[in-house]
């Protein structure tokens, strides 16, 4: 199982980082199809998944792809899939029956710039996609964003730990320059329990009841009970599982937010405007759900104003609003798709919001 990389730091690609980071997970079945700039990571499985005679087909289209994850999660079985913003529209439909199904599908979302086939330069512009979704009615997919290669890797496998945990399909949004970016990274041992899914899995009923693992009711009161018991799972996930960095939050007069790999820019343009004696902090989501809406209701209650910076044209910016309710101003600055703006820049924004 990658004996080489595990116990040794490398120099490695995020997309290959995100891949190996499946296989030791434990990943079962690897079901694809190719699209930059994430491409990478089905090159990768395509090797290691039959060397180690596990599951992997390049399908025939993304349509394929999460509907093959839907059949071998129901088997219990890790099931991972990966694509990019255009192509993950094509998966919304079977998201959406993922997670009324509680299928715990392994989604890699490595972003790229829309709307449309866009182009393949990097991106934020589907935290909308992953947050909200596109698929029918009131369903939460579990979303963590890595600023870092190592991050990458490490919450791949918190990726596939709360999605078994919570039988819900999980995604690891990355973007397309973390995608393509290469950093030291040590991979470690999977660090999580194996979940039992030994209750519920399609096994074959021999010695048991049957089962049924479906998302259709044809009754009012049954899918009633149904959604309301993926929202306590989806409030459990808000009270345990939220996770974010915050810096220089104490004294700060403005708190600047941010996620994914940007977050490294805007942070070191933070710590130069500190050195000048600034009182600015901030703060990154790693769950961009479940979102950290009461820790930012607890700094809006003593920071004056709030900055969200993101590569699109202000999405995550919108949670935050709602977190703050009111109690200081937000403000937004974004740049459609391309190359992150400079800490040169981003510090000059920054100062110019204080």
């Amino acid at each position: 199982m990658t004996e080489c990389l595990k116990k040794t730091k490398v120099l490695t690609k995020g997309n290959y980082a995100i891949a190996n980071a499946a296989v030791i997970a434990g990943c079962d079945c690897y079901f694809g199809y190719p699209i930059t700039p994430q491409s990478e990571i089905g090159e990768f499985m395509s090797g290691k998944m039959q060397e180690l005679k596990r599951a992997y087909v390049s399908a025939e289209s993304e349509l394929a792809a999460i509907n093959m994850c839907i059949g071998a999660c129901s088997t219990g079985k890790k099931a991972m899939t990966s694509s990019s913003s255009c192509a993950i529209s094509l998966m919304q439909e079977g998201l959406s029956y993922a997670t009324s199904d509680e299928l715990p599908v392994v989604v890699v979302s490595v972003m790229r710039g829309g709307p449309g086939l866009g182009n393949i330069f990097p991106s934020q512009g589907d935290y909308n996609q992953a947050t909200i979704g596109g698929g029918d009615g009131d369903y939460k997919l579990i979303v963590l964003s890595p600023s870092t290669v190592q991050e990458a890797v490490d919450l791949t496998y918190k990726t596939f730990y709360l999605a078994h945990k919570y039988r819900n399909p999980a995604m690891l949004l990355a973007d397309g320059l973390l995608g393509q970016m290469m950093e030291p990274v040590e991979f470690g041992e999977y660090p999580y329990p194996e979940i039992d899914n030994s209750s519920w899995a399609l096994s074959g009923a021999k010695d048991r009841k049957s089962r049924i693992i479906r998302s259709y009711s044809p009754t009012e009161e049954p899918q009633c009970e149904h959604i309301r018991h993926l929202f306590d799972k989806y409030k459990q996930l808000e009270e345990n599982e939220v996770m974010y960095e915050e810096l220089y939050t104490d004294d700060a007069d403005l708190i600047v937010s941010s996620f994914g790999s940007l977050s490294r820019n805007v942070k070191a343009a933070i710590k130069k405007l500190r050195e000048k004696g600034l009182k600015i902090g901030f703060f990154r989501p790693i769950t961009l759900f479940p979102f950290p809406s009461e820790r930012i209701k607890e700094l809006a209650e003593k920071t004056k104003k709030f900055l969200a910076i993101e590569v699109n044209m202000g999405q995550m910016v919108r949670d935050i609003k709602l977190a703050v309710n009111g109690r200081v101003p937000v403000e937004f600055f974004g740049k459609p798709v391309g190359a992150w703006p400079s800490v040169e820049e981003l510090a000059v924004v920054i100062e110019g919001a204080v």
